[in-house]
């Protein structure tokens, strides 16, 4: 097996400072993903950020950050004239909003060479892909996607979603309900977030939502909660694990996805799920009391204890 690949969508990232002047960065809920894998995973360990890229200056910046950083882009395709997506985001004390422009964005074509994407995802240890991932796509284009994803699971590949729904990027909810319940048919592994799964399918509380998953053949998973306890639910059995709490978060922005990361390695690296959600919580709680989603590798690694 060759490493670990998260499949989706980074944009360019402008961040409110103060005044008039703004930060650009790189970020994406499948990227911050890869970065908190990226830091907590040894060097050797290959990682690469699957997706399409344009040929502008700034998709050259953003592929020279990510070999900065050692994160590849395997065979993801280069297309002529395109770009990167943009949002801006600003903060209401350590809450988030955002602005987008996305919608001519290279990524929306990472599916468009099958063969590609084929040997992007083949003989990895683990890929991990998001309901934003497939809500960017054309509706072919997702099923390309699940084929693939489908087609390495059965070569021995880990599976692990998170289908993070954001209501914006779908037509209606019955649409992204049926591409999330496809999804969970290829994982091994979910990571939903509950206030999610509540307003997409109705779930009362995150047993309903871990229940549902299970009942879709998912083996594991790990139902995120914002400060309250994340429930896990496995072949072991259902545990919860408490979230940590910080007393002043300075920016909850990517909090979720440092989470799916370090709980991701963790596992890779041997940790019962209970372990894992333990080291994860850590994880984003660190990434809350940095700005940005892209905590530095230091602070990652510190607080998932290595």
């Amino acid at each position: 097996m060759r490493g670990i690949a998260s499949v989706g969508e980074c944009m360019l990232e402008l961040s409110g400072q103060s005044g008039e002047t703004w930060r650009l960065g790189y970020a994406g809920d499948t990227f911050n993903t890869m970065w908190t894998m990226r830091a907590l995973t040894q060097a050797a360990v290959a990682t690469d950020y699957v997706s399409a890229f344009g040929d502008d200056p700034f998709s050259h910046q953003q592929i020279a950050f990510f070999q900065e950083h050692g994160i590849g882009i395997a065979s993801s395709p280069i297309i002529p004239g395109a770009r990167p997506g943009l949002y801006a985001i600003t903060l209401t004390g350590a809450e988030r909003s955002f602005a987008y422009w996305r919608s001519d964005a290279a990524a929306r074509q990472l599916a468009r060479d099958p063969a590609a994407l084929a040997r992007s995802l083949d003989g990895r240890q683990l890929v991990y892909f998001s309901g934003i991932t497939l809500a960017i796509l054309e509706a072919s284009a997702r099923t390309v996607l699940l084929n693939a994803l489908s087609e390495s699971r059965r070569s021995g590949t880990r599976i692990a979603f998170d289908p993070n729904y954001r209501p914006r990027l779908w037509q209606d909810t019955d649409e992204a309900r049926l591409w999330v319940t496809s999804a969970l048919g290829v994982a091994d592994v979910a990571l939903p977030t509950f206030p999610d799964e509540a307003a997409l399918f109705g779930d009362r509380t995150p047993e309903e939502t871990a229940e549902r998953m299970v009942r879709a053949g998912v083996a594991e998973v790990a139902v995120k909660n914002g400060e309250e306890p994340a429930l896990i639910a496995s072949r072991g059995g259902h545990h919860t694990s408490p979230a940590v709490r910080v007393a002043a978060p300075v920016d909850t922005t990517g909090a979720g996805d440092s989470f799916n990361g370090a709980y991701l390695v963790a596992r890779l690296q041997g940790d019962e799920p209970h372990e894992a959600a333990a080291k994860a919580h850590r994880v984003a709680a660190a990434v809350i009391q940095v700005r940005g989603a892209l905590a530095p590798f230091e602070t990652l690694r510190s607080a998932f204890g290595e």
